[in-house]
């Protein structure tokens, strides 16, 4: 298949375009290299260093045999995307051309403001470059759970059915997103539901958990080939971020009780999982939603876990309870529901524990580099509007 993948410089979107190549897939991308820039405004890096845009294509030409039609443009311009669209012809878009950070979104209103414009914008130009040039490939959009937010009822896959005054039908399950950049990700939800109504249009929306990894089995270890990892207070997620505070003895920092759960996926999982959407496409017409993860975890139950393989691999790694930045309920409910991708032939591919060893093995590798950004490593976005670096709270450590 012909797959373009819109954000293809970024953590999913570098290595997808490595993995589904090494799949048969012929790969076409584009990107603004914006990622690379957030981060940058947030004082620091990759965890893992990763090459300019020049050595990557050098490498994936040398590894793959060909070149990699990469276009350096903005996504916001709708005759850039048109003309990607125009030249390549894909058969799948996977959009994942966008800000990805609840914290960067909640900075202030210069922030909140420049997040909704670009998600929103970059979504419908992808949506209407394909109803205007290829209106019957197949959309793949990255959502999030994180759309859902802390509904106390079992997270269906989009819809649910509802009885109400002795009237039934099927709905829209609720969102209840917790951040400027969550709502953003439910606005291109509703608008791609949207254009598979009115245009016929068939996309896969993606309700995608927190990815955490280095690597994944097939993935080179050239250097101007490896994905990104980073670890600060906005692009930083959770076990990510925990991996990096361990390697450079700094205690990982929950939020509060960190009782909160999450759903999470392996980066190699993500991989497959994205594949398998695209080898199984929608038919025209249809709106899919795939709840994407393979196990749930509360935020202290991730932080002991890494604590534990820590020790088993010579690190000496603490847990700290810190004030909470975010405005969030920490005691929930939280029972997501998978089943769409099960029926397509995703099987988690490792657990928890391993995938975390395997990261940390990684990152003491560059434990130099992560030392140089320690004073980024507790959080001062704060949900308020703020900015006072979180505290920490005397809290009595968890039982495990």
């Amino acid at each position: 298949m012909r797959v373009f993948i819109a954000g293809i410089d970024g953590y999913l979107g570098w290595a997808l375009a490595q993995y589904m190549t090494q799949q048969g897939h012929t790969v076409a991308g584009a990107d603004a290299l914006m990622r690379r820039q957030w981060v940058a405004e947030m004082d620091s890096y990759s965890a893992i260093p990763i090459a300019n845009h020049e050595e990557r294509m050098a490498a994936f030409e040398a590894e793959f045999g060909t070149n990699l039609d990469f276009r350096v443009g903005d996504l916001t311009d709708y005759d850039f995307v048109k003309t990607c669209l125009e030249d390549f012809q894909p058969d799948a878009i996977v959009h994942l051309a966008q800000m990805p950070s609840a914290p960067y979104s909640m900075l202030d209103n210069k922030h909140a403001v420049w997040t909704q414009v670009n998600n929103i914008t970059t979504n419908l130009n992808i949506l209407y470059a394909i109803k205007d040039v290829v209106p019957n490939a197949h959309l793949v959009k990255l959502g999030t759970m994180g759309e859902y937010g802390q509904p106390n009822v079992d997270i269906p896959e989009g819809f649910f059915d509802v009885e109400f005054n002795g009237r039934q039908d099927t709905l829209w399950f609720p969102r209840a997103a917790g951040s400027w950049y969550h709502q953003s990700k439910v606005h291109d939800s509703h608008n791609t539901y949207f254009t598979t109504k009115i245009w016929n249009l068939r996309a896969t929306d993606i309700m995608q958990g927190v990815v955490f990894g280095t690597t994944y089995p097939e993935m080179n270890e050239n250097p101007h080939l490896r994905t990104r990892l980073d670890f600060d207070q906005s692009f930083g997620t959770a076990i990510n971020r925990f991996c990096a505070q361990a390697v450079v003895g700094h205690p990982l920092t929950l939020y509060g009780a960190g009782t909160m759960k999450r759903a999470f996926l392996p980066l190699r999982d993500s991989m497959r999982c994205l594949t398998l959407a695209v080898e199984n496409p929608a038919t025209a017409g249809e709106f899919r939603v795939f709840n994407q993860f393979a196990e749930s975890y509360s935020i202290v139950e991730l932080a002991y876990i890494v604590q534990s393989v820590g020790q088993e691999i010579g690190l000496d790694v603490q847990v700290k309870h810190y004030d909470n930045p975010r405005v969030e309920k920490e005691e929930h409910y939280y029972n997501p529901i998978r089943e769409n991708l099960d029926r397509i032939g995703y099987v988690p591919t490792t657990d928890v524990k391993s995938e975390i060893k395997v990261m940390l093995k990684d990152l003491i590798q560059f434990k130099e580099r992560i030392e140089a950004k320690k004073q980024l490593l507790v959080p001062d976005i704060r949900w308020d509007g703020s900015h006072q670096r979180s505290k920490e709270l005397n809290l009595p450590e968890t039982v495990q």
